[in-house]
């Protein structure tokens, strides 16, 4: 799905001084132009822009499960109280010093770690990307102006051209190396957020949470090393304290939320004390385009 005219600089701004494009048609490839309510193709494919503000790629595709609304709920209330602030700090820091190009997410969600980190590094064009409808009405409203939210398939050709993001970011979230390899410009990052063993231990026992298999960082590396080269990766910890409530919500808004209902996992949480701390622990790896 590439564009005849990539080059790495073109993800900062056209010669006619507007925001170049970023987004592929899904049918034919071609740059997608936004004209008004709806983002056109040069062979006249059009996708209109939902009132919360985000546009379908799909295309009619069928597409893997998304995180279903009640799972974005949990995820706002527990971004919104911060108990992940350091890793959308780690995430400023996984992208310092990068070169020229949007900021991609893919399994975006409220696009809460993505709009901070755009803020942070005053880029001007970020791409949100998930799978869920419900995420991209969220992300939609989250920072119009500059962040585009799309629904889209990560197991899918990605509705991007080639070499127009400095960044793409996973959080938790599934990873394409073959479509981020072919998105990023040359020296750009994939940064991926990954649970480390002990990430909400206190929680796994009383709310029935999964366990966090072992081998994760080799599985990881065999399926991003044969497209990108791996730069490092740090664990980052903290220990924040939670309510009943915002337990059910941590629990909530990873895997548990697609097989235990909010309820039981409400129920589950009235059996912890009032408050209570709980570790975050995650590994953050960088890895890069090859030039």
């Amino acid at each position: 799905m590439g564009d005849p005219g990539t080059s790495a600089g073109r993800a900062a701004r056209s010669d006619a001084g507007e925001p170049a494009p970023l987004l592929a048609c899904p049918h034919c490839g071609a740059p997608l132009r936004r004209d008004g309510r709806t983002w056109r193709c040069a062979a006249g494919h059009a996708f209109d822009v939902a009132r919360q503000g985000y546009v379908n790629l799909l295309a009619g595709r069928k597409a893997s499960a998304g995180d279903t609304a009640a799972m974005l709920d949990a995820r706002q209330r527990v971004l919104g109280a911060g108990h992940l602030d350091v890793v959308t700090g780690a995430l400023v820091t996984a992208c310092t010093d990068l070169p020229a190009g949007a900021l991609v997410e893919v399994g975006a969600g409220t696009a809460h770690h993505l709009v901070a980190v755009r803020h942070a590094l005053a880029r001007q064009q970020a791409i949100a990307m998930d799978v869920s409808v419900a995420a991209a009405k969220r992300a939609g409203r989250a920072d119009p102006d500059h962040t585009t939210a799309v629904v889209a398939d990560v197991w899918q050709p990605w509705p991007l051209l080639d070499a127009v993001a400095a960044a793409v970011l996973t959080v938790f979230a599934p990873r394409n190396a073959e479509e981020t390899a072919r998105v990023l410009v040359p020296g750009g990052r994939l940064v991926v957020v990954t649970p480390a063993p002990n990430h909400l231990h206190e929680l796994r026992g009383p709310l029935g949470l999964l366990r966090i298999e072992s081998g994760k960082a080799d599985r990881l590396h065999a399926e991003l090393d044969p497209h990108l080269d791996h730069l490092d990766t740090r664990e980052v910890r903290d220990t924040v304290r939670v309510d009943r409530a915002d337990a059910a919500a941590l629990a909530g808004m990873g895997p548990a939320g697609h097989h235990v209902e909010s309820e039981e996992l409400r129920a589950r949480a009235a059996a912890l004390d009032e408050t209570a701390p709980v570790t975050i622990a995650v590994e953050v790896s960088r890895f890069a385009r090859r030039r």
